[in-house]
């Protein structure tokens, strides 16, 4: 189903947005990603993986290791240039997302999508990457909205 036909359906812009994400991003850094399997960011990324999009975990407590047989980096700044991050992923408080933030758009020059998961919400942190040209998904679950969509 393309956008059009969605539009045409009724869904809301964020749907809209979430749509075309869903269809065009590739590359998804996961920040906060744990090792645990009964942790919420293990299961989302393990979902994402099984769909086709390429992981790269972020932990600072397992940096070097690997999450989901892909190298685990400490922060954003550390992710090669070459792979292409298209998307953050935050796992992390509120409180933890300005620096998430900042740090994305400073070291990620392909980024287009700033994802913060179920209950997490930052408005001045959402608003400097809107101002930058991203499109920003808060108090949502990709493992969730993206079968909507594919």
């Amino acid at each position: 189903m393309n956008l059009a036909v969605l539009r045409d359906i009724g869904t809301s812009p964020v749907d809209d947005d979430i749509a075309r994400i869903a269809r065009t991003v590739r590359c998804i850094a996961i920040v906060g990603l744990s090792p645990n399997e009964a942790r919420p960011s293990w299961g989302v990324a393990r979902y994402l993986k099984s769909q086709g999009y390429r992981i790269i975990p972020v932990n600072p407590g397992h940096a070097g290791g690997t999450i989901l047989d892909e190298r685990v980096y400490p922060d954003l700044r550390a992710i090669p240039p070459e792979q292409a991050v298209d998307m953050v992923d935050i796992f992390r408080r509120a409180e933890a997302v300005p620096a998430i933030v900042d740090q994305a758009l400073a070291h990620l020059p392909r980024l287009d999508t700033i994802w913060m998961q179920l209950g997490i919400r930052h408005p001045q942190a959402a608003g400097r990457a809107r101002a930058r040209g991203l499109t920003v998904i808060e108090d949502r679950c990709p493992k969730i909205e993206f079968p909507r969509f594919l």
